[in-house]
């Protein structure tokens, strides 16, 4: 596909979780994202945003998953032939005592959907080991000799998790599991009949992800058909819980959490305010990477590269520098009340900083600089033509930028955080090289600002900040930043459109949220929230063709696409 720069765009952000397909087993799969590319692709829009497709551990977030390159199963569209080894007999089968309907109403119901999935995914197993043709066991067992770097790690971390309550607390598994080389030993110590079970059980997780890799590459070559670019993540980060931390503990700095620091801008978070993000994810011995040739990142960047037209970095400021913080999360509440002295005291000594150092002197600037071009270099090589975005946001070094734009990745805009001087950034003065958007799955939508902004029962801080923002969104699209004498609705919602597909950045993505005007959110930052990760679109892909006041909006955006040259 024709991903040049020069040619300006305009993608949708979605969370596949978030969709709802006809089929669908409670959760957004690849069955409800063909779907989704079909409608997007029939409003004028060029690019599909994904939130990391890795997959999840118990706290369900795409951005602490339980493994860097394993696809998360639940993603996988799953029925009579999906895959050709699942026959309607073990379909019906397994879904017998299954409420569907239940299942696909509200939420993500995560701990029912994963069960349903994997009981159908072992059916299928079974059929392909019992009757899979020749062509098809080969095909299945090149898989797992091209895949062998990670696939063997991974599915061993996957039987070891069975054994221990399907956590992946690895550090709190039975002792004789809890480091590679120790189960390995344990493994072969085991009675032949026992240690053959193990073998079949991690073919059964071998499957899986070949299945995963077949249909995920399919679904690219299909929004490829209709002229639609699906954009990947690579999280900075993985889980201290995961199969790459379990399989090669000497890369990752396992007593210091990353995070990012204090930020005033997150006024429902009061831990976030006051120390930070704590994310809990290890931070990297990259000196240690260096003397492998930086392999376990090649493998990452590979990995996404196969299934994507183009990705973003999450955190491409962690490349640079990230904020550590010598406690793991579940111990946040306890500091949360600690002045500094008292943190000083329960950690002895050590403080919440930036890792490897931080930007104090210019000495240290150029040094991360230097070393987070190093780092980004591996990743640009490996990506080959695919296209590379990082997400630039948060707390920004001035080398920062300057330095993405020299290597040809692509930052982004929030055009009420670009505010310089007092005045907001114009769209017409965005770098061509650059991506804008009024949120990420992080963020408010728009819609949520606005209720604020004029709900009465709002705090007070928090309805400031709302009409704050929303003023400089205003300012942007050419609106009086008095809000109040702004109707969302005819007023607001054309404008603000309108000004993001003109701005001059390459690639415009609204949120799905954004687009059609709803208030919920995906996930809060920093916090460990029921709905986190679990809030679905309350209609579906197929239901929002018929909607009225869907389909007026969408005919406006439709326009506008047109109108901007980004369709």
């Amino acid at each position: 596909m024709n991903l040049s720069p020069d040619k300006k765009i305009a993608g949708i952000l979605v969370p596949l979780f978030a969709l709802r397909g006809e089929d669908d087993l409670g959760i957004g799969d690849i069955g409800a994202l063909r779907e989704f590319i079909n409608w997007a692709a029939g409003i004028g829009f060029k690019l599909v945003q994904l939130l990391p497709i890795n997959e999840t551990g118990t706290d369900n977030s795409p951005y602490n998953a339980i493994s860097a390159l394993a696809i998360e199963p639940t993603t996988l569209q799953l029925g009579p032939g999906f895959p050709e080894d699942l026959t309607r007999e073990d379909f019906d089968a397994a879904v017998v005592d299954v409420d569907l309907e239940r299942l696909r109403r509200g939420e993500v119901k995560y701990r029912q959907v994963k069960k349903l999935k994997r009981r159908l995914l072992e059916k299928a197993f079974a059929n392909f080991s019992a009757r899979a043709s020749e062509v098809r066991q080969s095909g299945f067992r090149k898989f797992c000799e091209d895949e062998a770097a990670w696939l063997r790690d991974y599915a061993f971390f996957r039987v070891l998790m069975e054994g221990n309550d399907d956590s992946p607390a690895w550090n709190r598994w039975a002792v004789q599991h809890q480091s590679i080389q120790r189960a390995r030993s344990w493994l072969h110590d085991l009675p032949p009949d026992k240690q053959a079970a193990m073998a079949d059980r991690q073919q059964f997780f071998c499957y899986v992800q070949w299945i995963a890799h077949q249909q995920w590459r399919e679904i690219k070559s299909f929004a490829e058909g209709r002229g639609v670019a699906l954009m990947g993540d690579i999280p900075f980060g993985v889980s201290y819980h995961s199969a790459d931390v379990f399989a090669r503990p000497d890369e990752f700095v396992l007593d210091w959490a990353g995070g990012a620091p204090p930020e005033p801008y997150f006024k429902d978070d009061e831990f976030t305010q006051k120390w930070g993000q704590n994310w809990g994810i290890p931070l990297y011995h990259w000196d240690r990477m260096r003397s492998n040739n930086f392999e376990w990142w090649r493998e990452r960047v590979r990995a996404v590269q196969c299934i994507f037209h183009l990705f973003r970095i999450d955190h491409v400021l962690g490349f640079y520098r990230i904020y550590g913080f010598p406690w793991r999360p579940r111990k946040n509440k306890q500091f949360l009340p600690l002045d500094w002295h008292q943190m000083l005291e329960q950690t002895g000594g050590r403080a919440p900083h930036f890792v490897p150092r931080d930007d104090d002197t210019a000495e240290n600037c150029e040094a991360n600089k230097r070393e987070g071009e190093e780092y980004l270099r591996v990743a640009l090589e490996e990506a080959g033509a695919t296209r590379v975005i990082g997400e630039d946001l948060g707390a920004v070094p001035n080398y920062v930028r300057p330095n993405l734009r020299s290597l040809d990745i692509a930052g982004f805009k929030i055009p009420q955080w670009e505010v310089y001087g007092g005045q907001v950034t114009p769209g017409h003065k965005y770098e061509r090289l650059s991506v804008a958007t009024y949120a990420t799955h992080d963020h408010k939508p728009i819609q949520a600002l606005w209720e604020e902004a004029f709900e009465h029962s709002t705090p007070n801080s928090i309805k400031e900040q709302a009409r704050f923002d929303l003023a400089k969104i205003a300012v942007f699209a050419g609106l009086d930043p008095r809000i109040d004498k702004i109707d969302f609705e005819k007023d607001f919602y054309p404008a603000i459109m309108e000004a993001l597909f003109k701005s001059n950045a390459w690639i415009a993505i609204v949120m799905i949220t954004d687009l059609l005007s709803r208030n919920y959110r995906f996930n809060v930052p920093g916090t460990i929230g029921s709905l986190n990760w679990t809030r679905r679109m309350q209609r579906s892909v197929a239901e929002l063709r018929f909607g009225k006041k869907t389909g007026e909006r969408m005919q406006l955006i439709r326009q506008l696409l047109e109108k901007t040259g980004r369709s």
